[in-house]
């Protein structure tokens, strides 16, 4: 082992035991904007034009980009990105393969310890980045469509390995080591608690990444039999940071979207998707959602979804009504442009310039 190897080694052993040692409370960052603030962002399309075209049309800077990216992989084009717009990242995980969308890992497995090796990377690749991220593990799991869900689209359990439960252990999991902070004893002890087997990846402790982990839903379910209900897939208040909901314009039920806040009163909520969904122009549920946004003090977080491409029916340039209308909203101080310590722009390559 060469000497920057050990002396990596020693500074994350380092890291780890003080991490270990702090009260859990001290662990539990949340990364929330400062004051009455709300942090807004956008999709990453894949494009980083599209970021470019999206603040110049709304006359704002998204503080945040919300990347999606499946289960194992490398992201290093979404960092250059993150980095490039100087927005923190949002990071969507799905466990369908981006390829043909095949399941990749089922959440009992992930219970189980078998991603443990991914989970340990994205740790540390955001602690060594020193790069504060929020971490959305396999959203909207009362949604038929996703592979992890599960209950399929006639509302009957797709198999054991995806019941609610497992869902639920996969998420507490997923918190646990992706948060880090303490050595392998405190982390298998932390999983133990939940009834969890430990870790699953070599080497030592954790260190403390300056993550916030997202648990969202759908408002209530799809399909909306009494089983698929978000209640029946929420890990628990000691494994969550923020709770959210996607809130589209063909499915605004606001009665359920109230009820999701209300819920959980004890967190900080967001919106991690939300945009045009019928095709028509909608300024009405665009001052709709803002207003209520700013209406309930605990809504610290909006992301539009601009899906992909020129022609897409999400795409808010296609509704000039509904550009302007966010447009006006976001105008407003309560929208700071930028998050605390953006991602840095990346260093020129030696003896050139950057790009």
């Amino acid at each position: 082992m060469n000497r920057r190897n050990s002396k990596r080694l020693l500074a994350l052993a380092l890291v780890a035991a003080l991490c270990a040692a702090l009260p859990a409370a001290a662990q539990a960052g949340t990364l929330l904007p400062k004051g009455k603030k709300i942090f807004f962002g956008v999709s990453d399309t894949g494009n980083p034009a599209d970021f470019g075209h999206f603040s110049a049309d709304l006359r704002k800077h998204p503080a945040l980009i919300e990347s999606f990216r499946s289960w194992g992989a490398e992201f290093p084009d979404s960092i250059e990105r993150w980095q490039a717009a100087r927005a923190r990242p949002v990071l969507h995980l799905t466990t369908a393969d981006a390829g043909d969308g095949h399941e990749l890992i089922s959440p009992r497995s992930i219970a189980q310890g078998y991603g443990d090796e991914y989970l340990v990377r994205l740790n540390r690749l955001f602690w060594e980045k020193e790069m504060p991220a929020y971490i959305r593990p396999l959203g909207e799991p009362n949604r038929c469509l996703n592979v992890y869900s599960a209950y399929d689209c006639a509302g009957k359990l797709r198999d054991a390995a995806h019941k609610p439960r497992w869902y639920r252990l996969a998420f507490r999991r997923i918190f646990i080591v992706v948060h880090g902070g303490g050595s392998r004893a405190k982390i298998d002890a932390r999983l133990g608690e939940t009834g969890l087997p430990p870790l699953r990846a070599g080497g030592g402790g954790l260190p403390r990444a300056p993550v916030a982990v997202l648990w969202s839903t759908l408002p209530a379910g799809s399909p909306t039999v009494p089983q698929n209900r978000p209640k029946y897939f929420y890990p628990g208040d000691k494994y969550v940071d923020w709770v959210g909901t996607d809130f589209y314009s063909d499915a605004q039920d606001w009665k359920a979207l109230t009820g999701l806040y209300n819920r959980f009163s004890n967190k900080p909520f967001a919106i991690p998707e939300f945009g045009i969904s019928t095709g028509a122009d909608d300024p009405a549920y665009m001052d709709r959602l803002l207003g209520w946004a700013r209406g309930h003090k605990r809504c610290k977080m909006l992301i539009y979804y601009q899906d992909f491409g020129s022609t897409s029916s999400y795409r808010i340039q296609n509704y000039p009504s509904s550009l302007t209308a966010l447009s006006d909203a976001l105008h407003h101080p309560v929208f700071p442009a930028f998050a605390p310590n953006p991602p840095l722009a990346p260093p020129p390559p030696p003896g050139g310039l950057a790009p």
